[in-house]
């Protein structure tokens, strides 16, 4: 049965077949009907759920009665991606009705969210800074607000914005409707749903384990290796969209720069960017103009585009829970995907703890053809260190570590192996003990 089971208004509907959604999601088809019966809610599902449609439309099915020009729903999201991804949502869902979504966020003008603020729109997603900027200075009203989303709960803590959300709560009536949203449940977000939430019902739809759409892999490599081995993974990848993610800002940078520089279309997002520039590189991305994208993981929830082909991990995520909000960016909306990590062998308990969640090993794999014994360039990060005092170099025997120590001057070196010492090999190559 499809969403005629939610008996939405006409205009609604007309909107949904526009956009051809017939099927209702498993988090739509359970969280709806308590949406619309205007309980509160708590939301457990993966990225790519279909999370935003599941309080969207209860909310637009709502503000379709009752006065216009005051802001009626708010819905608070953690990046601006998100914010602006959800406005989007709230426009084509509701393209056919009278209703207005507007958004608020750092980076660009207030005077049109000051517009917005005012009563222009009935729907307000905001990031919590400038929401909070807009409160302190007078230029928002949220006195009417009836219906209260927090999108992304956890990554909303992960960012440090727990303060920011409990100065919000504290400026809209009590006397409302509270819909809480996230992909994992750590005690924090548990405390919050508490403090928030009234009577709420708890919605869950597998979301401890990644997405069954999404193809994993690991790819052991060497450190100074992970470049070339990327280049040729999204080779590989043909015609697919591949988003590629990085641990920090200068590397997305720099990564995406050498991408471009090997002739492939690409563009990086990370937050060092302008409004306008990080606009430009997820429209390119989306439209097809760039077929790679190199991100932070401030992309990992705000990205909502069903094509994405490829995911590659250039670095190992920090936590199991990153993983997954990483690699829902592929197999969206039904769809296949595939997710690949590059790994060494310093990223060994990470991988465990990922294994750990997906209940079971992810295959290793090896590219024919490359050449993983390829040294470091002189002048490397990772290339060895010439010798001291003009001394030639000794070059250690082919088994020897690829990152031993230089020795010091003065003393002699020590053996790459001591007599008794532990000699481990790769983590992608131990044998596992039986459970």
């Amino acid at each position: 049965m499809g969403f005629d089971r939610f008996q939405l208004h006409p205009d609604i509907v007309a909107g949904l077949k526009a956009l051809g959604y017939h099927t209702p999601t498993p988090i739509q088809r359970d969280a709806i009907p308590h949406a619309l019966a205007r309980r509160d809610l708590l939301g457990l599902a993966q990225t790519g759920t279909g999370k935003t449609a599941a309080f969207a439309l209860p909310i637009l099915q709502r503000l379709m009665a009752g006065p216009r020009g005051k802001v009626r729903a708010l819905v608070i999201a953690p990046t601006r991606e998100l914010a602006e991804q959800i406005r989007g949502a709230f426009q084509a869902f509701g393209g056919r009705t009278p209703l207005r979504a507007a958004s608020v966020y750092g980076g660009v003008g207030m005077h049109p969210q000051i517009q917005a603020l005012a009563g222009r729109a009935e729907i307000i997603v905001a990031c919590p800074g400038r929401l909070l900027d807009h409160l302190g200075q007078g230029n928002a009203d949220l006195s009417a607000v009836e219906v209260l989303v927090l999108d992304e709960a956890d990554q909303m803590f992960d960012m440090g914005f727990l303060p920011s959300i409990r100065k919000i709560l504290a400026r809209v009536p009590k006397a409302r409707q509270t819909m809480l949203f996230s992909a994992t449940m750590p005690d924090e977000i548990r405390g919050l749903a508490h403090e928030c939430l009234r009577d709420p019902v708890t919605v869950s739809i597998d979301h401890t384990v990644p997405l069954t759409t999404v193809s994993h892999a690991l790819y052991p490599v060497r450190e100074h290796l992970k470049a070339e081995l990327l280049l040729e993974l999204i080779r590989r990848a043909g015609a697919g969209s591949v988003l590629v993610f990085t641990r920090t800002k200068h590397r997305a940078k720099k990564l995406g720069k050498k991408v471009e520089d090997a002739g492939l279309a690409a563009s990086s997002l990370q937050g060092n960017l302008s409004q306008n520039r990080r606009r430009h590189a997820l429209d390119g991305f989306r439209d097809g103009t760039f077929q790679v994208l190199v991100a932070t993981d401030i992309a990992a929830r705000g990205i909502d585009i069903s094509e994405i082909t490829h995911v590659i991990n250039f670095d190992v995520p920090t936590t199991p829970e990153l993983y997954t909000h990483r690699i829902g960016r592929t197999g969206r909306a039904a769809k296949t995907g595939d997710a690949y990590t590059l790994v060494t062998d310093a990223d060994g308990e990470g991988i465990r703890a990922i294994e750990r969640r997906l209940g079971r090993a992810i295959e290793r794999r090896r590219i024919e053809g490359f050449d993983y014994q390829k040294p470091p360039a002189p002048g490397c990060d990772h290339a060895p260190k010439a010798a001291h005092h003009g001394h030639p170099r000794t070059h250690a025997p082919a088994h020897a570590h690829a990152h031993a120590p230089a020795r010091s001057h003065g003393h002699a070196p020590a053996p790459v192996h001591a007599p008794g010492a532990s000699q481990r090999r790769p983590f992608w190559r131990r044998r596992r003990r039986p459970r």
